[in-house]
């Protein structure tokens, strides 16, 4: 972790380091077991060239993780002239962290969001969505501010941006053994031999399970650290619980359409772009089908984060002896 006034997270460096060490180890195995097959069934070379593709997907995701994800958004860097209260605030607690100052970006989307990303603190970018921006007051959009300047201090941004790679090469694994699949395939020597196609796909789908599992427990970790040293730094711990609250329940205005073409950022996003999560499902005694389903995804999540904040509220607002 970054040396900043946010609270220092001993359980989430151990667990980056160790999802980093099973990620890679997972990465390694991936790439040598890929080049295995494809060097018996077209040689040495055909081995190579699968190996300088994974590494090569590893190394550009390090680089251009900033570059990327704001694409994937449609974001885009705005300046103190642009956007002067949002620099403003992140000025203010940059001061209050003794951090560096991220560059600062805004999509343009109804979704209430943020997020921050980039390979190193002097890389980094924080961006926020109109549509937060439109839905906090103030204080709850420092609250927000704070939990992603947290991310960039603490690193994990860049560890999760880096530990995706497996998942990245997998995935496009799996689907190349499915076109592999359409059209036909090749066999080892010998008919009972299994097709090169089913291979890569079994060894693909049973790296990419195992490394969706990994990040999704740093994930919730991550986001539980955040919230802490946030809190902490602007002592506000209410007005980030109240921020939490009107994310989630604004993700129910989001059209369909407009949520799933951001799932892929879930895993970056302070709160999930999924419908069903809000106040109302945390406090509901009857839910339907659907609503039992969110409401058990927001107990494992969102509850536990308002709990979190809740005992910091209490601690803070407890009189000094």
């Amino acid at each position: 972790m970054a040396r900043t006034r946010f609270v220092g997270d001993a359980g989430l460096t151990v667990r980056m380091t160790t999802v980093m060490f099973l990620l890679g180890g997972l990465f390694v195995a991936l790439v040598v077991a890929l080049m295995a097959i494809a060097g018996g069934y077209g040689g040495m070379g055909f081995a190579l060239i699968v190996g300088f593709i994974g590494i090569g997907i590893a190394i550009y995701q390090w680089w251009s993780s900033d570059t990327v994800a704001m694409k994937a958004m449609r974001a885009r860097e705005v300046s103190p002239q642009q956007a002067p209260e949002l620099h403003a605030m992140v000025d203010r607690l940059c001061v209050l962290a003794d951090m560096p100052k991220p560059r600062v970006g805004v999509a343009d989307t109804r979704l209430p969001n943020a997020f921050a990303t980039g390979r190193s603190p002097d890389r980094s970018v924080v961006v926020v969505t109109t549509g937060i921006l439109q839905l906090l007051t103030a204080e709850e959009l420092e609250g927000v501010l704070a939990h992603e300047l947290a991310h960039v201090a603490h690193r994990d941004v860049l560890v999760m941006t880096v530990a995706s790679s497996a998942g990245i090469v997998a995935g496009m694994v799996t689907q190349g053994a499915q076109y592999g699949a359409m059209f036909g395939g090749h066999r080892r020597e010998g008919n009972s031999a299994l097709p090169v196609w089913l291979l890569m796909l079994l060894v693909s789908m049973v790296v990419y399970a195992v490394s969706f599992l990994l990040l999704k427990l740093l994930s919730r970790y991550r986001e539980l650290s955040a919230d802490r040293a946030g809190a902490y730094l602007t002592m506000k711990p209410a007005a980030l619980a109240s921020a939490l609250q009107k994310i989630s329940g604004g993700m129910n205005a989001i059209p369909d359409r407009d949520l799933r073409a951001s799932q892929a950022m879930n895993a970056f996003f302070i709160a999930p772009a999924i419908k069903g999560v809000s106040l109302r499902t945390l406090t509901s005694t009857h839910p339907s089908l659907d609503e039992g389903a969110a409401l058990g995804m927001a107990k494992s999540s969102l509850e536990q984060r308002l709990e979190q904040l809740a005992r910091i509220q209490a601690e803070l607002g407890r009189p000094t002896p």
